[in-house]
């Protein structure tokens, strides 16, 4: 299976577990790794057959403005689980960066992998 993917995709959300955070946005970065068959879109030279980046990227962006979390932990779940649902890739790696969340660390984040390669 090819890898398909996307770094550092900055997106701004509401996002923590402190009173002060849930009244601001923040930026968080993604980086998606998705499987996916690129043979079909390369034989024929069509995007239709393509995982669309840009597409993907939008999506990502407009979920992560329209939907407040406290963890971090959720909104990764519930992006790979969009991604994985609407995109039709069978397996995911997904690692959200939450920079600036800790004094002495440049960020932080968690790395999930659902699905099958």
């Amino acid at each position: 299976m090819d890898i398909v993917f996307i770094k550092q995709l900055e997106v701004i959300s509401t996002i923590g577990v402190y009173g002060w955070e849930k009244t601001v946005q923040q930026k968080l970065y993604f980086d998606l790794e998705m499987a996916f068959d690129n043979r079909p879109a390369a034989a024929s030279d069509d995007i239709n057959l393509a995982l669309n980046y840009f597409s993907v990227s939008e999506r990502v962006n407009q979920f992560a403005q329209q939907h407040q979390f406290e963890l971090i932990e959720t909104m990764a779940e519930r992006v790979a689980e969009l991604i994985m649902t609407e995109f039709s890739v069978p397996w995911i790696k997904l690692t959200l960066h939450k920079p600036g969340a800790l004094p002495k660390a440049e960020s932080l984040g968690v790395q999930i992998e659902r699905g099958n390669k």
